[in-house]
């Protein structure tokens, strides 16, 4: 007859055995962490662990030993809770470890939001690993689950102390989520030797471990307070800034469609040192490009990213002003927020009718929920379009049918439309979407995926062309802000370090008028951030400016482009962003506006500021 171990029953001569292997179970843990998000270098991990940052170590691992021991008293098992917490453990770090290779970042707690997303997780790490991964979760769930219901059969005495143990455990588990409460004592703790490195999460988790980095990143103001934020100081700076969009605005006769498309990973390999193409695959976007405004977009992000990129976009907030923890404002910031103004609330006060679209699924980053507080007035998703065809082999929706059901909402041509499009087709994976490629490089590693992408992004380079040149036929004048959002995450290690960060951080953009009527139409190098397109768009065709957009256009002139550790200014890339007087100051009200927005008292949205 098996013996079975449950909480607690045990002879006294037995527990130093589980105490001893509960811990060691948590520094193995912990070292695994620490393992997979060291990129699987025992030496890294064996020097932070027991040389360099112990204490760090043995504070993480205490919270580590609080989450075991919360989940033994749910199960009323010592070995099912301790299943379950290694099943854990060890799907988390490998999340760590395919984030960190794909997009060179780790593992955030607001990620763990993405586990729903099956099918975005089975294509990015592949059908078999998922498959396997599912089928162990789904095997630690179900016993767990058995031991909870099995657990009700313990004595009354037993009961008390495995409740007990939840509330404790659970408590303790509340406090250290409390991590960024300048008061919270394990904070403190870390703070006696931690280095705490803002503008770099990898360096973070680097130099404070996993457990610290992922601490740190648990839920936190999306910006700290500013000491001169007032009232009256918000109220003079919405007042400054209309004051000057009202006296230099001119209105264009009838308003135009306005098309926002965002490219999934669009970009240009021959962009990097170290990739040689034996032709151009982004000829047909060339064509388009050197006849209007573009140039690159800096991209928060390689390899992902993608929600944050298209927030910057639409409500022309920065990235760069957050506290680093808020990794992700879709799911983290929008959701708590009544009202967001953004380029869709004022078109809405125009009368336009605005329409998102996603070839995809409507749950990913929220994007319903999100669409809907920002105030679209339909979102078409993969379920909801008329076209649905793919290329060969690929997966997603292509680029091709996405502009068909972009055309068709145009021809209606009863209201003025604002159409934001976020294409998929070319989302990773990249390697076998296509028979064979027009396209070969000669390249430092995964030269098979890089071709395939040059595929993929010719294509949408051809359907890009092929809408614009639709677009001609339309009697209501047209403008069209298209963007990559980021790099692909196909680039070797040798390609990355031959390229500074920058490069890998730039994508192309382009803004687009079918009756040719842009200001700044010649120029085919600027370089600009995505909170800038409205502002810039607006200014360039003649649109009627917002206060808000003024304050951006100005800004913008003296610091083209920007993000955590990448600033653009007097055409030079710098780490840290050394302003003049008059430059701190356009800055300063920005950052103001964008707290009194997040974070403050809405001060500005009772004014005409965003109107």
């Amino acid at each position: 007859m098996k013996k079975k171990l449950q909480l607690f029953k045990k002879k006294p001569i037995k527990y130093s055995l589980i105490i001893v292997g509960m811990i060691l179970l948590v520094f193995i843990s912990n070292l695994y962490l620490q393992w997979c998000q060291n990129e699987l270098s025992f030496d890294l991990v064996a020097k932070f662990a027991f040389s360099w940052h112990t204490e760090k170590f043995i504070l993480g691992s205490l919270v580590l030993l609080l989450f075991l021991l919360f989940l033994c008293s749910v199960a009323g098992s010592l070995i099912l809770g301790s299943v379950l917490y290694v099943i854990t453990i060890g799907i988390l770090g490998f999340a760590d470890y395919q984030k960190m290779f794909y997009r060179t970042e780790p593992i955030y707690p607001d990620d763990l939001k993405m586990i729903t997303e099956f099918g975005l997780l089975r294509e990015m790490i592949g059908t078999i690993p998922f498959v396997i991964i599912i089928l162990i979760a789904a095997i630690g769930l179900f016993f767990f689950g058995r031991a909870i219901y099995k657990s009700r059969l313990l004595s009354k005495k037993w009961q008390i102390i495995r409740i007990s143990g939840i509330v404790i455990t659970a408590a303790l588990l509340l406090y250290v989520s409390d991590f960024n409460n300048p008061n919270n004592l394990l904070r403190k703790a870390y703070n006696k030797t931690a280095l705490w490195i803002p503008y770099s999460q990898k360096m973070n988790y680097y130099n404070t471990g996993f457990m610290g980095g992922f601490l740190y990143n648990l839920k936190v103001d999306a910006m700290d307070k500013p000491k001169n934020y007032s009232k009256k100081t918000i109220e003079d700076i919405t007042t400054k800034y209309t004051k000057t969009a009202q006296a230099t605005n001119s209105l264009s006769e009838e308003k135009p469609n306005i098309i926002f498309v965002m490219s999934e990973s669009f970009s240009n390999p021959q962009n990097l040192n170290g990739v040689t193409v034996n032709k151009d695959p982004l000829k047909e976007y060339y064509d388009i490009a050197k006849t209007t405004y573009s140039g690159q977009m800096l991209s928060q992000n390689y390899g992902g990213g993608t929600a944050n990129i298209e927030f910057e976009a639409l409500t022309s907030f920065s990235m760069e002003l957050f506290n680093p923890q808020l990794t992700t404002p879709y799911t983290m910031l929008i959701p708590k927020m009544k009202e967001v103004p953004s380029i869709v609330s004022l078109l809405n006060q125009q009368d336009y009718q605005t329409t998102a679209i996603h070839p995809y699924n409507t749950s990913m980053y929220k994007r319903k929920d999100v669409y809907q507080t920002m105030g679209f007035d339909q979102f078409i998703s993969e379920d909801t379009m008329k076209y649905t065809e793919t290329l060969e082999n690929n997966p997603y929706i292509s680029d091709e049918s996405a502009y068909k059901e972009v055309f068709d909402l145009l021809k209606e041509d009863q209201k003025p439309q604002f159409v934001h499009l976020v294409t998929m087709q070319t989302h990773m994976p990249y390697s076998d979407k296509y028979k064979s490629s027009d396209y070969s490089s000669q390249s430092l590693g995964n030269k098979k995926a890089i071709d395939s992408y040059m595929q993929d992004v010719a294509y949408s380079s051809e359907a890009l062309k092929q809408f614009t040149s639709s677009l001609k036929e339309l009697k209501r004048r047209t403008l069209v802000v298209f963007w990559g959002d980021h790099l692909p995450s196909i680039y070797s290690d040798e390609i990355k370090s031959a390229n500074d960060e920058v490069k890998i951080h730039q994508t192309e953009f382009l803004m687009y008028d079918n009756q040719g009527k842009l200001s700044e139409r010649n120029i085919h190098d600027a370089v600009t951030s995505p909170f800038y397109f409205t502002p810039s768009l607006f200014e360039q065709s003649g649109m009627q400016m917002t206060g808000f957009y003024q304050l951006l256009s100005e800004l913008e002139k003296q610091v083209p482009a920007f993000e955590k550790s990448f600033y653009y200014k007097d055409k030079q890339w710098n780490k840290t962003l050394a302003l003049n007087k008059a430059q701190e100051e356009l800055y300063e009200d920005y950052r103001l506006i964008q707290y009194d927005i997040v974070s403050g008292e809405n001060y500005s949205l009772k004014t005409d500021f965003f109107k």
